[in-house]
């Protein structure tokens, strides 16, 4: 079960997410009736997924069999030992994280000014330093490109976001793991104890 305090439904929160994330997987259902689980990159384009591959890939098989996909986005901020609560006992170990997931319907791409509206997102998003002529579908040296790959929307008809960061504990328990993340002070625990600040009500009174 979903836990209410954990979800997030602010759209801006949950688009802010999806840009600075490159990478989802995708989930299909095979021929056979099997789950599948694909990891790729993506780009989040006005309320839809998008996503770049093979004309021919095994994904682009199922999704013309089945079009309904889910698409889930998660990033990990900072483990919680158990010993930041308690000596002795492994239950308060836990993790703070972000993930957002999408149910809808996906469907291949056409239209080239669109295709290649998405590629140089795509671009934007995993190169961000530049260093390559623009991708436009006017510009002959892409035309054939756009062509000969796919580009899938997923039009979500569900999204559900959870953002985990301490919201159902006392205010005692979160100024203490806040402190032993700052002591620890690695990975992204300066950043994790930020989101803590943010997300937990008692900080905000």
């Amino acid at each position: 079960m979903r836990r209410k305090e954990f979800t997030v439904d602010e759209e801006q929160e949950i688009t802010a997410f999806l840009d600075q994330c490159s990478f989802g997987f995708l989930g299909t259902v095979s021929p056979d009736g099997q789950p599948r689980v694909t990891p790729l990159n993506f780009v989040y384009m006005d309320g839809c997924f998008y996503f770049h591959g093979s004309l021919a890939g095994e994904k682009m098989k199922q999704i013309k069999l089945d079009s309904s996909v889910s698409f889930t986005v998660a990033e990990e901020f900072s483990l919680i030992p158990s010993y930041f609560s308690d000596p002795e006992l492994a239950c308060p170990a836990t993790s703070f994280f972000k993930s957002v997931m999408a149910f809808g319907q996906a469907e291949p791409v056409k239209d080239l000014d669109i295709k290649g509206k998405v590629l140089q997102r795509f671009m934007e998003k995993l190169q961000p330093q530049g260093g390559y002529v623009p991708i436009d579908a006017t510009d002959s040296r892409y035309t054939g490109n756009l062509k000969a790959v796919a580009v899938v929307r997923i039009s979500p008809e569900r999204i559900s976001a959870k953002f985990k960061f301490g919201q159902n504990w006392s205010i005692e328990r979160l100024d203490h793991i806040r402190g032993e993340l700052e002591q620890r002070n690695e990975g992204r625990d300066a950043e994790t104890a930020e989101m803590m600040q943010k997300y937990c009500p008692f900080h905000q009174q």
